[in-house]
């Protein structure tokens, strides 16, 4: 029996976190015409009595123009637990992500809504890693919708072309709990199995370490 530790599995957790809002089209009324909106990262709110309304707020892109999306509306006062009426007074960003990436209820709102591929990818070890590695297993953390494709990620953040992606995919070598052509889902998990891949240690050590601006690689520990 080998010792503990000595060829397993390696374990990582990505989270996987979209850099750029989703933008909305919409008919600007100082333009005149359909224009972008960035989402501004503030609420604005109105106390009406014993009822709240809370509007997050973008600004067209073009001419700077503000647009107000209702987030909560008519809601009673006193149904607010006073940490979330203090998160949307101090424009709380995890709040702000909360609502620019409900896409289902930005979408009653608007026609299209322009999403990004741009993503950060923290990258948590999960236990020790062995002393070899013949597999990989990666689980993704993704807190919000994203657009991004799962293959495109591996691709990105394994330092490989799609096309070697599809190919280890098809050899049996990467399995999935989704499409490798459809969008990151929050829980998926995915398993490369390289003990033959000549570059498996390059591999590896791209799934646990960061890869900064400069092209230069961060690892946990």
């Amino acid at each position: 029996m080998g010792s503990p530790g000595m060829s397993r599995a390696l374990s990582v957790l990505w989270t996987v976190t979209p850099s750029i809002y989703p933008q909305p089209w919409r008919s600007c009324s100082r333009c005149g015409e359909p224009r972008p909106f960035r989402c501004s990262g503030k609420f604005r709110l109105n106390a009406n009595g014993k009822r709240l309304d809370a509007w997050l707020v973008y600004k067209c892109m073009a001419c700077d123009g503000t647009w107000n999306h209702a987030v909560i509306e008519r809601r009673a006062a006193r149904d607010f637990e006073p940490a979330v009426l203090a998160a949307l007074e101090a424009n709380d960003a995890n709040l702000v992500r909360r609502f620019a990436f409900d896409l289902a209820a930005l979408g009653k709102s608007v026609h299209r809504i322009e999403e990004f591929a741009e993503v950060t990818v923290p990258k948590t070890l999960l236990g020790e890693a062995p002393v070899h590695v013949p597999s990989l297993e990666i689980a993704l953390d993704v807190p919000v919708p994203i657009s991004l494709r799962l293959d495109r990620l591996l691709a990105a953040e394994l330092g490989l072309s799609r096309n070697r992606i599809a190919a280890m995919a098809q050899a049996g070598r990467i399995s999935a709990s989704g499409a490798l052509n459809r969008r990151c889902r929050d829980g998926g998990r995915v398993r490369l199995d390289f003990a033959d891949e000549a570059d498996a240690e390059v591999i590896w050590r791209a799934a646990i370490c960061e890869a900064a601006a400069s092209g230069r690689r961060d690892c946990p520990g």
